[in-house]
């Protein structure tokens, strides 16, 4: 059974840090791009980060890339987002989801939500003013 499971989440201050991390279970980890999407009340699901386990890349939010760092340890099947100076606009729920990607076949659209086979159920950040 496929499974990802976020952690990490919480109430920060702004200025403050957060690491979310994302645990998976279930298919070859290594095989597989993570990605790191965000949504707030009543506005649409945004790729914050993502990762290609297959090559190592990495992708970036324009709004996002100057603060975040993903980072992925395949030995446990884990893929981390640091995430540093928090602003009050970061407030929404985070997920994270799983993506099979083919050997030395670039990872398309690796932010957006719709290429993505897996997901978790979400961890909370609230940035308070």
């Amino acid at each position: 059974e496929v499974q990802l499971v976020e952690s990490g989440g919480g109430l920060v201050e702004a200025g403050g840090s957060l690491r979310l991390s994302c645990t998976a279970s279930g298919f070859p980890f290594e095989k597989y791009a993570i990605g790191w999407f965000r949504q707030a009340p009543g506005k649409e699901r945004e790729g914050v980060s993502s990762i290609n386990n297959r090559d190592g890349r990495t992708y970036y939010g324009d709004s996002v890339k100057d603060r975040l760092t993903i980072s992925s340890d395949n030995a446990k099947n884990t893929v981390y987002l640091q995430m540093t100076s928090l602003r009050p606009e970061d407030t929404a729920v985070y997920y994270c989801a799983a993506k099979g990607v083919r050997y030395e076949v670039p990872l398309r659209g690796p932010l957006a939500p719709r290429i993505y086979d897996y997901w978790g159920q979400g961890t909370q950040v609230t940035v308070s003013s």
